[in-house]
């Protein structure tokens, strides 16, 4: 295993045992959020401004909060993470949220190889940081 490999494998172990830990923390508020509301904090919504229709692709999403967040505000969102735990606990929330993301457990430098179309919106999320891009 070259030293990229072991990178890339102790950051998905790291993000799959955080996944186990923040998934019913308090900060995250799942109940609430299986009950409609919104992840996303008023700076990201008034950024974002309208979404419907937009196709979004949400990076590091980590167990798919905000990407399903997306969803609801009506834009197609691709989703991915580096963890497979987030990404299953991603797509078990969106059936649970009756919304139709889709999740790719990917890294960043493999996605090219796992996206079959174009997007017309780029919305990365990290750290707390935003970037946008959108149409």
């Amino acid at each position: 295993m070259n030293a990229e490999d072991n990178y890339l494998e102790i950051n998905r172990e790291s993000w799959n045992a955080r996944t186990e830990a923040h998934i019913n923390s308090d900060f995250y508020n799942l109940e609430a959020f299986l009950k409609g509301k919104n992840s996303l904090k008023d700076i990201e919504l008034n950024l974002l401004g309208d979404l419907t229709g937009k196709s979004v692709l949400h990076l590091q999403c980590h167990f798919g909060q905000d990407s399903i967040s997306l969803s609801r505000l009506g834009a197609d969102v691709v989703g991915v993470d580096l963890s497979d735990v987030a990404i299953d606990q991603a797509r078990e929330l969106a059936k649970q949220s009756n919304v139709s993301t889709t999740f790719i457990c990917s890294d960043v430098y493999d996605l090219p190889n796992h996206l079959v179309r174009e997007l017309d919106s780029l919305k990365k999320v990290s750290c707390r940081s935003l970037m946008l891009s959108l149409n």
